[in-house]
């Protein structure tokens, strides 16, 4: 496992959390991540109230702009709680992505939404950052805030999962691997999570984190992200213990 500059184990006291899920899921996935953290943090956890419907409208910036609502909405509340005015916020798969987005002071269709007035640390798990074909928001995010683009403001980790390699004239698994890896970063022989390859999920500037043996999501080739000794692994190494 890899890791950057460690942060400050005081930046973490008394701040709650605020999970942002992934494409297509719902608030009941993370759950088990929320009493997790809670459990090891003492501090107040909000899940943000995105539903799979929400995703299906994200193809246009106008679904985006509802995403980023929700989000707005669970931080703001997330803040009412926090001794330090600021939150911690955790984004899997594409909420990672457009965390990056809430961070910016730039207007979307409108609203600014300034999240780096109330986040002091993003991390992103299995978020894929960077991809070379398609994913036309995802270029964007990156054109409007790269990298870690509000650091040292903002504290950025990513974390990558490594489960299984892609290979073209490999296992069914790894063929079909293949393909998904091959479309994000243009080479398909990589290692990744089961559906992100590993140098796509890794934010330029971030503290970059990578766990051995952990999958995307659930049915993808090992534990994953919300899995409770998961959990616990990335957020020692993202807090130094804390």
């Amino acid at each position: 496992m890899g890791r950057a500059e460690m942060p400050e184990p005081s930046s973490f006291a008394g701040q709650p959390i605020v999970i942002f899920g992934g494409f297509l899921s719902f608030p009941e996935v993370y759950s088990g991540m929320r009493d997790t953290l809670a459990e090891i943090t003492r501090q107040p956890v909000w899940i943000v109230e995105a539903r799979t419907h929400d995703w299906f409208r994200s193809a246009t910036l106008e679904g985006w702009a509802r995403l980023l609502c929700k989000l707005e909405q669970a931080v703001h509340q997330a803040v009412r709680h926090s001794t330090t005015g600021k939150v911690t916020l955790i984004g899997h798969s594409a909420g990672g992505v457009m965390s990056r987005l809430y961070l910016s002071p730039m207007p979307l269709l409108g609203h600014a939404y300034r999240g780096l007035d109330f986040v002091t640390h993003l991390i992103t798990l299995g978020s894929p950052h960077y991809n070379q074909s398609g994913g036309m928001r995802r270029q964007w995010v990156e054109g409007q805030v790269p990298g870690s683009y509000f650091s040292p403001q903002v504290r950025y980790t990513s974390v990558a999962g490594k489960v299984i390699r892609g290979k073209r004239h490999g296992s069914l698994r790894e063929r079909w691997v293949y393909r998904f890896y091959k479309q994000l970063c243009g080479d398909g022989n990589v290692w990744g999570d089961g559906l992100v390859p590993v140098e796509s999920q890794l934010l330029n500037g971030s503290q970059q984190i990578v766990l051995e043996g952990v999958s995307h999501f659930t049915g993808f080739g090992g534990p994953w992200y919300g899995t409770e000794k998961v959990i616990r692994r990335w957020w020692n190494a993202c807090t130094g213990g804390n």
